[in-house]
């Protein structure tokens, strides 16, 4: 009896505890998609909501059994009945909402569900963090769109992990990113644009003019040979001569320069931007070009010139520095000018410069501090050109008096250097401007010694800067 009566006890206490289960037990993973259902005998749910990613599935055991299923919206989600106590629910291709409805013995409702079908973002998730260890990423959908949430080291890794997304979701459009990074660097750039330019000019020429009279006949020469390659001569001055005979006479002018020239430019633009972000500098000004015109009204527009430099930095693992640089040189040039004339009067011609310009764009990478040749030219140009009179030119010597010779010979060689930096702000104190120690001279210093700004010694103090040594201060001779 009393082993009898214990195992009474432990089958009440069994049947106890089940009808103490929940009404349903559900099983999620990590993404929040549902993987299986149970629904206890007796039991219902009412609006359980559920997440399903497209073109999986979920399987729902009913203890009751099921007769009916109602699926409101089919292109979201199916519903199949393989047995009288297992449904299998499956979304469909086409992201969205819809509502499943169980129905069991006598129209009873068993369940009603709200759900959701998404793309599934789970293997993504897990790809980013496996790829990204040091970034807290989470990927999840939204009608269909890929939305990366969390934050990353560098902003190299957040565009890695877009580009990863935009794999996965088929289209970069559909992704949208919300990652912050936890220390944004910044780039400094140094740009040296180093540019010698040399010119040889050489000039040549003689004219004659002779009047020959003999009787009732005249007869007048003149001779006039141009400079045809500057269009221009070098100078004014002429030597002139003079032979007459009664009233028969002969005057020459011979006009001989030459120009040798010398031009060094040295621009070092330096500009500091966040890592993803753009920056721009430019030093020079602008000038006007008309347009347009309408109604007596001129359309003016401004073309800029000077040294300019745009880049975009991107900071990448290893301290690297991937950017695209953007650097320009030019100046007002009256080589390439033309000359805009209205109404045929000539006071009224509007002259308008042209633009000498030395332009380089690029994308490269390099190590912080690590410099880079990124544009390189050298450029010869030779012309020479000889007029004259056809025939008596190419005579043997005595054709140098009828003809001239221009001669221009240029060189260039232009350099331009990149050196990126990664840097961090310091503390104000710790920076000098240009005028930190400029101080005007005293009235007795510029009248007799010709000082414009005042000279230190090295015994001489500035609250704040301590005691100075050496040779000091911005000094202007």
């Amino acid at each position: 009896m009393t082993g009898r009566f214990f195992l009474n006890a432990l089958l009440v206490a069994a049947i106890g505890g089940i009808g103490a289960l929940p009404a349903a037990t559900i099983q999620a993973e990590a993404g929040n998609y549902t993987q299986s259902i149970r629904i206890g005998a007796g039991k219902s749910l009412t609006n359980q909501r559920l997440k399903l990613g497209v073109n999986k599935s979920v399987v729902v055991e009913v203890v009751d059994g099921v007769r009916d299923v109602l699926v409101s919206n089919p292109k979201v989600a199916d519903a199949v009945v393989r047995s009288a106590r297992r449904v299998y629910i499956m979304g469909g291709e086409v992201p969205g909402q819809t509502n499943i409805f169980l129905f069991g013995r006598n129209g009873r409702q068993i369940a009603n569900f709200e759900l959701t079908v998404e793309l599934d973002t789970s293997d993504l998730t897990r790809m980013l963090r496996s790829m990204l260890e040091t970034s807290t990423i989470r990927a999840s959908s939204v009608n269909g769109n890929i939305v990366l949430a969390g934050s990353v080291r560098t902003p190299a890794d957040a565009k890695r992990a877009f580009d990863l997304a935009a794999r996965f979701a088929g289209d970069p459009k559909k992704v949208m990113t919300t990652l912050s990074v936890r220390g944004k660097e910044q780039v400094h750039l140094k740009v040296v644009i180093a540019e010698v330019q040399r010119t040889i000019i050489k000039q040549l020429g003689i004219d004659l003019h002779a009047i020959l009279n003999s009787g009732n006949t005249a007869l007048n020469v003149v001779t006039e040979n141009p400079f045809t390659v500057l269009q221009q001569t070098l100078s004014s001055s002429v030597a002139t001569g003079t032979y007459a005979i009664g009233e028969s006479g002969i005057s020459g002018s011979v006009r001989a320069m030459e120009q040798n020239g010398l031009m060094k430019l040295l621009a070092e633009p330096t500009l500091t931007a966040i890592s993803g972000e753009s920056a721009s500098f430019l030093v020079g000004g602008e000038f006007p070009v008309p347009i347009g015109r309408n109604d007596n009204t001129v359309t003016i527009e401004f073309k800029k010139f000077g040294i300019g430099l745009d880049f975009t930095p991107v900071v990448m693992s290893g301290g690297r520095i991937s950017m695209r640089v953007k650097t320009e040189v030019s100046e007002i040039s009256s080589d390439e000018a033309f000359q805009l004339r209205g109404g045929g009067n000539a006071a009224a011609a509007l002259t308008i410069p042209g633009l000498r310009v030395r332009r380089a764009e690029s994308t490269v990478e390099l190590p912080s501090g690590g410099s880079l040749v990124m544009a390189g030219l050298i450029k010869e140009d030779v012309r020479q050109a000889l007029n004259g009179i056809p025939g008596l030119m190419k005579l043997p010597i005595l054709g140098t008096l009828f003809k001239s010779r221009d001669y221009r010979k240029s060189q260039t060689e232009l350099v331009v250097f990149v050196t990126p930096y990664l840097v961090k702000p310091v503390a104000a104190s710790s920076i000098k401007r240009p005028d930190s120690y400029l101080a005007p001279a005293s009235d007795a210093s510029t009248i007799f010694l010709n000082r414009l700004n005042r000279m230190y010694r090295m015994t001489d103090s500035t609250t704040g800067t301590g005691r100075y040594h050496g040779r000091i201060g911005f000094i202007y001779e």
